[in-house]
């Protein structure tokens, strides 16, 4: 499969019809953590429906206020607080949330770069105090990290040491210029990018588990193809692509 670039939005799908079907493609609208997992999983279900789904990746940020700033898309999928917040705005059919995916939050740095431990809270409290330059996100593991030095006392000593990726750009572009040493964001988004070297997930005592949804919209077009979308991706015949993009089925 070619990859999307790394930019602030990417298409996922195809618009091409299939079968004799003339109905226009669904439309929807994803974050850019999920990106990858689902041009896997649209590939797999346009090649055993009739459904076709055009899906537009983008950070999550733009992706939440294009579709509370009423944008038309039949579906979206993002971060489950996200998802929460555009039900809260009347934007999306919460009879129609199905959970997707659950990611964890890794650790990388850069291709050939020394590998310290991340087995412990302490092994990655002591990585993130020695890294010179340390990337984080937008999205939820930006949040997460910020809570976390929070909790140890080092916000303000890593201030100015904490370079955040722009909306849509996955921190291991980062890490893969050299512009920093230590990067924290989802797996999924951390593993597809060439000379980047993972050191593992967050350990259990501080890890934080996202919760990836998708919902109805509700100024589709076509609702009912929209749900009968997100019920295949949210069933076990998706499960083995997901855990190759990092994920957890939901």
């Amino acid at each position: 499969m070619t990859e999307p670039p790394d930019d602030a939005s990417a298409a996922i799908g195809s618009a091409a019809p299939a079968h004799g079907d003339r109905r226009a493609p669904l439309r929807g609208l994803s974050s850019m953590a999920m990106r990858h997992a689902l041009a896997d999983l649209i590939a797999v279900d346009q090649a055993t429906s009739a459904r076709r789904t055009v899906i537009e990746a983008t950070g999550g940020v733009d992706a939440l206020r294009r579709v509370r700033d009423g944008e038309a898309f039949d579906f979206v999928v993002l971060a489950d607080d996200a998802i929460a917040r555009l039900a809260d705005a009347g934007r999306i059919d919460p009879a129609r949330r199905v959970p997707l995916a659950r990611s964890a939050i890794a650790v990388a740095v850069p291709a050939g770069a020394a590998r310290p431990s991340v087995a412990t809270e302490a092994d990655v409290r002591a990585m993130l105090t020695a890294a010179r330059a340390v990337g984080y996100s937008t999205g939820p593991s930006g949040t997460h990290l910020a809570r976390l030095l929070a909790r140890w006392g080092l916000a303000d000593a890593l201030a100015e040491r904490l370079v955040q990726a722009p909306p849509g750009i996955p921190v291991a572009t980062l890490l893969a210029r050299r512009e920093v040493e230590v990067g924290v964001q989802q797996l999924g988004e951390l593993m597809h990018v060439p000379d980047v070297d993972i050191l593992g997930t967050l350990p259990e005592a501080i890890q934080d588990i996202t919760i990836f949804a998708g919902a109805v919209c509700t100024a589709a077009r076509q609702p009912d193809a929209a749900a009968g979308l997100l019920a295949f991706l949210a069933s076990p015949a998706c499960d083995a692509v997901k855990r190759r993009h990092g994920l957890e089925p939901a």
